[in-house]
This record gives structure tokens, C-alpha cells and sequence, in this order.
């Protein structure tokens, strides 16, 4: 994606959100001394709690996101698929419809390999033409996540409940730039795509 989106979408630097203990590779968590109980509880809170690690030794991504889905009362969930070739590049040629004042919530399911991940955010700027709707930057901490394993192969992680704006002037189109970005600064994963605010589904 293009560098200026960068500063649109960098977490929140009041997120508050830090690490217990300093990161480390998966081998010194896996040696923490198994006798000291709040180690014990740290490494279970991460989620090294035993498995077969799913990680692929031919894929180098520490963090694959799998969907996106919207959830709103009522409705069957809009479920944006990441995952199939080419459904990146249909986000923005396709946009799907919102009812203006629906309550919703998004929905994120990825996968974790290779390392621990430290402090995944999800960031989100909303822009009607080329200009940015006020409130329109959205910073969720996801959290910190081991590699899945077996016992459980993908995380979910849902976020705070949204309101669509009401209004003649709220209908129309609107353009959104996503990003997956960890702690470390590292983009996981970035696209962009597009809805519409109607009066009715």
C-alpha cells in the first residue's frame, strides 16, 4: 500500500496496552521455570498451553488473517473473506450495504505461526471522497497471541459494538483503508474497500 496512508494508520499511542514480560523467542518461553506459578500463568495467558503448533515452515507470515464479518442484529453476517485469491482487489469494486442507525459489530478470525505476536492492533480510517469522516479512525487492541496449535487453530477476536450514522446526508458512499499492524510496527496485513450507507438493508 501506498506510504501515505502510513500515519493514518498507526495504532493509537495512548492504547495503554504492554506486554507483562519482555518478548522473547517461543524457545525461552517454552525453558521459563515450569515451578514458578506466575510464569506458569503468564505463558498460559499467551497461550502455550500444550498442542501441535499448526505453524507452516513454507509460509513466512507470523500472522495470516483469515475474514473480516460484519454482525448485526437480525441479519445474516457479512463475512469478507481475506483468505481466496483475488478478494482483496473485489473489496473496493464490491461495496456491501449498511442501514443507516444499525447496530453492528466486526469480527476479525486469523491465524498465528512461527512466533509469539506481540500487541496485534486493528486500525481503520473512513474517508467520504478524498476526505476523512470525523471519527472516523477506528484503534482496537486485539492482543498478543502464541502460534495456534490443534487444541485451537484460529483465533476470534470481536470488536466494540458500532452505530451507522443517520441521516439523508449520511447515505452514500464510503471508502475504508484496513490495517493489521503489531507492536513492532510491522504491517500484517493492509486493503482497502468500500460501503454504502442506505436507508434499508
Amino acid at each position: 500500500m501506498a506510504g501515505g496512508h502510513d500515519e493514518d494508520l498507526m495504532p493509537e499511542d495512548n492504547s495503554g496496552y504492554k506486554l507483562s514480560q519482555p518478548k522473547q523467542s517461543l524457545a525461552e518461553y517454552h525453558k521459563m521455570d515450569e515451578n514458578d506459578e506466575s510464569l506458569k500463568r503468564y505463558k498460559e495467558s499467551l497461550g502455550l498451553g500444550g498442542g501441535n503448533d499448526l505453524s507452516d515452515p513454507n509460509d513466512p507470515r507470523v500472522c495470516i488473517i483469515h475474514s473480516l464479518s460484519m454482525e448485526s442484529p437480525g441479519r445474516e453476517p457479512v463475512v469478507i473473506d481475506l483468505s481466496t485469491p483475488g478478494s482483496l482487489e473485489d473489496l473496493k469494486k464490491k461495496p456491501f450495504t449498511i442501514k443507516e442507525g444499525a447496530k453492528f459489530t466486526m469480527k476479525a478470525q486469523f491465524k498465528v505461526q512461527h512466533e509469539i505476536l506481540s500487541g496485534l492492533h486493528y486500525v481503520q480510517t473512513v474517508k467520504r471522497g478524498k476526505i476523512r469522516i470525523p471519527g472516523g479512525k477506528t484503534s482496537e487492541m486485539i492482543g498478543s497471541y502464541a502460534p495456534n496449535t490443534d487444541k485451537n487453530p484460529i483465533y476470534t477476536k470481536t470488536f466494540a459494538e458500532e452505530e451507522a450514522p443517520t441521516g439523508m446526508l449520511a447515505r452514500g458512499n464510503y471508502n475504508a483503508v484496513s490495517r493489521f499492524v503489531d507492536d513492532d510496527g510491522k504491517t500484517h496485513l493492509e486493503f482497502e474497500w468500500s460501503f454504502d450507507i442506505a436507508k434499508d438493508w
